[in-house]
């Protein structure tokens, strides 16, 4: 396999990084993260003109990218910056709509923001668990049911719910004002929204669409690994600067065998983490997708949590401080593991998936 990128994704990557890193120093991500609708609208319009949505849209519906190596090299770059923009969104959203033969035209140019409803209370992660319900009602639908924990629902013009009609599993389109949506900060960072349908009218997008939910799952799966690869590499990078600057006995902490050490077992996880996540990027959209997604996302759980405590004790007390960017990326690797399911889910996936 040819780890190298192609020359529009160096392009699209080297790009990107050096968009988010003048515009969202951890100042202004701090400032924008943790309170409603945390993201900055006009950061949005500027990341949709630099291609950044297309990125995440085949050609043959209007955009250049689409697979899953596009998708990993935009999202390790916000997790560089631990960007909170709803993107995560829009990644399953094209999946979707392309599935369904629809126009990703909106969605590229940024002018309709996307979340992707799938997990309710009784079923966070499990699609087969899906209570939400569809009926027919004159010459369209409705929908009853909750969806919790919408990632960038709190900011979205259109959901895209998952929902059962006639005992099977379809997709609908729902206008963010035809519903009640309670958005909310997440204690890393970004936002979500609880969905609450009442007979709310929608439209018919997919039937028969458990399949396509899948591929969308699995692709938001790629994203979050490689956020999380981008993450842990900034905050191995920073602890790494900190051993060699902070002194103890008159000499930096770096020349301590047992933090070299560990340092060289944070660099480790990480790298297993990086070709984990080249794997299932690889494999989306083939019948090896679930099954490769699940392992990146078990072992990504590990590998994150590992760095992220690993980091805050070398570092000490500073660590801890709002002020200091280790503690936001510590928090936020450690809560990727229980977007879209968590390291005991998908471990449990992969034993099934095995014993099968």
């Amino acid at each position: 396999m040819d780890f190298n990128l192609t020359e529009d994704r160096r392009m699209l990557s080297e790009s990107l990084n050096r968009f988010l890193a003048e515009q969202y120093p951890v100042e202004h991500r701090n400032k924008i993260a943790y309170a409603l609708p945390c993201h900055d609208p006009s950061k949005w319009e500027e990341m949709a003109e630099l291609g950044v949505l297309g990125a995440l849209v085949p050609e043959d519906a209007g955009g250049f990218g689409g697979a899953g190596f596009d998708i990993s090299v935009v999202f390790e770059a916000m997790g560089r910056v631990l960007c909170p923009e709803p993107v995560l969104g829009a990644a399953m959203a094209a999946r979707l709509l392309v599935a369904a033969g629809a126009d990703c035209e909106a969605l590229i140019a940024g002018a309709v923001k996307y979340a992707v409803a799938v997990s309710e209370i009784e079923a966070p992660y499990d699609l087969d668990g899906i209570a939400c319900s569809a009926s027919a009602k004159g010459e369209g639908y409705v929908l009853s049911g909750r969806k919790t924990a919408v990632y960038g629902g709190q900011a979205a013009d259109m959901f895209l719910v998952a929902a059962r009609l006639d005992g099977a599993l379809a997709v609908f389109e729902v206008a963010a004002d035809a519903a009640q949506v309670v958005g909310y900060p997440m204690m890393d960072g970004g936002g979500a929204a609880e969905l609450l349908l009442d007979e709310t009218p929608a439209r018919l997008l997919k039937a028969q669409a458990a399949a396509a939910l899948e591929d969308a799952v699995n692709a938001g799966i790629v994203a979050l690994c490689a956020e999380a690869v981008g993450a842990m590499d900034v905050t191995l990078n920073t602890t790494v600067d900190y051993l060699k600057t902070r002194k103890q006995f008159g000499v930096p902490i770096a020349k301590f065998q047992v933090l070299q050490h560990r340092a060289v077992d944070m660099l480790t996880e990480i790298e297993q983490a990086r070709s984990i996540t080249i794997k299932a990027a690889s494999d989306l959209g083939t019948a090896q997708a679930s099954r490769s997604a699940s392992m990146a996302k078990n072992l990504i759980g590990r590998a994150a949590r590992l760095v992220a405590e690993e980091a805050i004790q070398m570092h000490g007390g500073i660590a801890m401080t709002w002020e200091y960017p280790t503690s936001h990326f510590g928090k936020r690797l450690i809560m990727l593991d229980a977007q879209l399911g968590d390291q005991d889910h998908h471990l449990s996936k992969v034993m099934a998936n095995y014993a099968a």
